[in-house]
């Protein structure tokens, strides 16, 4: 099973990114399962129904998300009937709307695709690696692969991630950073592993919003406004071949595309 994973969408000029590239990359590879982290799909921060059903319309079957996944006001009103669209799993299940895994099939394959966030740096949510295990047991008998997005901060937090997964999972993708890492590997138990798989959105940037926002933060630690300007586009994703028979990854490579 070939599986594109696409890093952060970053407001409209990464949606228009995925419009202009993703049918080319379509057409060469031929791909089984495509996955895009959401979270900042709608204007750089945060998810309407607008946003996702049009990234849907494009071919994308799961969007997953992060700690900018409540930002827009609007996913209240459909994360709970949009399976396709999912939140890190552990938020605390009993008061957080929306699920955080999803089961679809693909060829005769059932791939659950699981999300989950980091502590470190981040707000706090419950223990991801606890939550993991105790999903991986829940899905056990209805998946036949499994994909992670592990949205984190930490570099550290998502390579012990890769390591406690290793083996149990097809691919642990890291997301959040909007910069794409270069330690895309297979790790021993065959399991695919890259840090961050990066961004698609504004490529002449600070992390997808434009330079003088971030700038004039960063100088006079005052509030700015972030905007999305138009321009080039960066296109960040990984290509991962999975074993439909053990489950395990058989290759990994990164997708760097300026557009």
């Amino acid at each position: 099973m070939r599986l594109l994973f696409i890093g952060d969408i970053v407001g409209k000029t990464g949606r228009r990114s995925l419009q202009k590239y993703l049918p080319e990359l379509r057409g060469k590879y031929k791909f089984d399962l495509i996955i895009a982290n959401g979270e900042n799909a709608a204007g750089g921060a945060g998810i309407t129904e607008k946003a996702f059903n049009e990234l849907r319309k494009m071919g994308i079957d799961v969007l997953s998300g992060g700690n900018h996944s409540w930002d827009q006001k609007d996913v209240f009103n459909f994360i709970d009937r949009e399976e396709r669209l999912i939140r890190p799993a552990n938020y605390p299940p009993e008061t957080t709307p929306g699920n955080g895994v999803v089961i679809i099939e693909k060829n005769d394959i059932n791939v659950a695709v699981l999300n989950l966030m980091g502590r470190v740096f981040m707000k706090p949510v419950d223990c991801p690696f606890r939550t993991a295990e105790k999903e991986l047991v829940r899905i056990k008998e209805m998946a036949d692969l499994v994909i992670v997005d592990f949205h984190a901060e930490a570099t550290s937090e998502k390579q012990a991630m890769g390591w406690f997964l290793d083996g149990q999972v097809g691919a642990v993708i890291g997301t959040h950073s909007h910069v794409q890492t270069a330690d895309q590997r297979i790790l021993p138990g065959n399991t695919a592993y890259i840090t961050d798989v990066g961004m698609a959105g504004l490529y002449d940037s600070i992390l997808g919003v434009d330079k003088d926002g971030p700038l004039n933060r960063f100088l006079t630690q005052l509030p700015c406004k972030l905007e999305i300007s138009e321009g080039r586009a960066l296109f960040n994703a990984v290509i991962v071949e999975l074993n439909e028979s053990s489950g395990g990854a058989e290759s990994i490579e990164r997708v760097y595309e300026v557009i």
